[in-house]
């Protein structure tokens, strides 16, 4: 493909210089790509964070989650513990509450939560889950205490089964909290109705230790689990939040006590586990949805993505119109402070500078691309991009010579959704995503893009509105980032590159 090589400059700071080989290789001054330890999504070196469980604790966001690797013993899934004050700096804290024996119901451990009674103690209700026969059914919720949320004593003789008329083997993810409204403590559970499929039920209790089963909460009838069942009061609306199909879904109630509706929207980051098992939390009178962005076990762009990852934490908040928006949290584009100086160090297509806007003026059926050299571990890109109809645009990431091999991170306006999945820039016309997060976009529009990177790992937020997190192993080791349009006009303005 045709490559040429513009001095434009993008006035940020001052410009790298750019010299060109006979095979089209621009050679530039950019510093060299080197990895980072996770900070901003964290994971500790050989594991993967599994369901996150948060709890604010003297001033900290506490987030227990499940401890996962690729060499599980036939005991599994210990909790560990993450705390911060600001989503970019993590104190590890290690194990938490170990698994038990192959004789005990918690031989694995799976999700619960945490709170503090009104006994002044801390209390840890989690999912036991046992393959032995001797056991009443495979999973159950168990129960811990502690004086301190650090030490926890399990209490054996609180753990109960599913009741008549449920599966045995499907009953986990207790969410356990104050019911104000109602004067008593409530645990959401997600179960597997013999009628009704998957359900959130619901049990009360004033003591938490004597619990009544109160009848399903949400059953949509439509999925085989709901897991991951938890609720967040926003304004005067109740967002109850669960998760199945490698997505996490949410549902909205005028009353805590439902009925709660699943709007027509209602996933606010990405299929195939790209942000799964979100759980709620309000924090410094923000809200925040805390999952795992799941990976790719052959470190491929392309292809489904496995259970566990990185830690990933979005704020949500309300729309105009009462739905949920997402975006990232203040604190962490803070973080970004350092400027990086770029320009147009190679092109394809119709490539314009205007006033510091970069304008590709992409064919019907062929892509316009402005590439701006070496992506650094942590980068945070933040402009605004207008398209035209039917018009894909967005970042493409890969080495300078063949740019029809970059791999995209796109908005497609054609497909209405914002996509990235290894797809190349050869078959944007082409190929259906695998990974998404449906958006609807207006013809000849406007919107905000924030994204946020470190490593492979990356974060893409649109007006406030959506998000699509993932994994992008094409963009790490000195890999370029690209502008690019495809198939229409698209402009980039008021670009912000730290």
């Amino acid at each position: 493909m045709r490559l040429t090589i513009l001095s434009l400059p993008l006035c940020l700071l001052s410009l790298f210089a750019i010299s060109c080989s006979q095979k089209g290789t621009a050679i530039t001054s950019d510093e060299p790509y080197t990895a980072v330890e996770p900070s901003i999504f964290p994971a500790r070196k050989g594991s993967y964070v599994g369901d996150v469980m948060p709890f604010v604790h003297n001033g900290e966001l506490e987030l227990y989650y499940l401890y996962d690797t690729d060499h599980n013993a036939k005991t599994y899934h210990p909790i560990y513990l993450y705390t911060t004050k600001d989503f970019v700096h993590y104190t590890d804290c290690g194990e938490a509450l170990p698994f038990g024996s192959l004789s005990d119901p918690d031989s694995a451990l799976g999700t619960g939560s945490v709170l503090q009674g009104k006994d002044g103690l801390f209390h840890f209700f989690y999912t036991g889950h046992s393959d032995s026969p001797k056991f009443s059914g495979r999973e159950c919720v168990m129960h811990a205490t502690s004086t301190d949320a650090r030490h926890w004593q399990k209490i054996k003789e609180d753990t109960f089964y599913s009741p008549d008329g449920y599966s045995k083997d499907d009953f986990r993810d207790p969410e356990v909290f104050w019911n104000e409204e109602e004067g008593c403590y409530w645990l959401l559970i997600a179960a597997r109705s013999d009628k009704k499929g998957g359900v959130v039920a619901r049990y009360t209790s004033q003591d938490l230790k004597h619990w009544t089963f109160s009848g399903d909460l949400f059953a949509p009838q439509k999925q085989f689990m709901l897991e991951c069942p938890n609720i967040c009061h926003i304004n005067d609306r109740y967002y109850l939040f669960y998760s199945w199909d490698c997505v996490t879904y949410y549902a909205v109630s005028d009353s805590i006590s439902g009925e709660f509706r699943e709007e027509k929207d209602n996933v606010l980051d990405g299929t195939n586990f790209a942000f799964y098992a979100g759980k709620t939390v309000t924090y410094n009178d923000k809200h925040y949805l805390c999952a795992w962005t799941g990976r790719n076990d052959f470190q491929k762009d392309s292809g489904l993505y496995s259970w566990a990852g990185n830690l990933l934490i979005h704020e949500i908040y309300t729309l105009e119109n009462g739905s949920l928006g997402i975006r990232e949290p203040q604190s962490i584009k803070d973080f970004f402070t350092k400027p990086k100086a770029f320009n147009i160090q190679s092109s394809y297509g119709k490539v314009s500078d205007k006033k510091g806007s970069i304008i590709l003026g992409a064919k019907k059926d062929d892509f316009s691309l402005a590439d701006i050299g070496v992506r650094q571990a942590r980068t945070l890109f933040e402009c605004d991009v207008t398209i035209e109809k039917n018009g894909i645009a967005g970042l493409a990431f890969g080495t300078l010579g063949d740019f029809s091999e970059y791999t995209v991170l796109a908005l497609d306006t054609r497909r209405n959704c914002i996509r990235s999945e290894g797809t190349k820039l050869s078959d944007i016309f082409t190929e259906e995503p695998v990974g998404k997060t449906d958006f609807t976009f207006a013809q000849n529009g406007t919107y905000h893009i924030s994204l946020i990177m470190e490593n492979e790992i990356f974060s893409l937020h649109v007006d406030g509105k959506k998000a699509l997190s993932g994994r992008l192993y094409s963009s790490i080791d000195g890999a370029h980032i690209a502008l690019f349009a495809a198939g229409a006009k698209a402009e980039f303005s008021a670009i912000k590159y730290f």
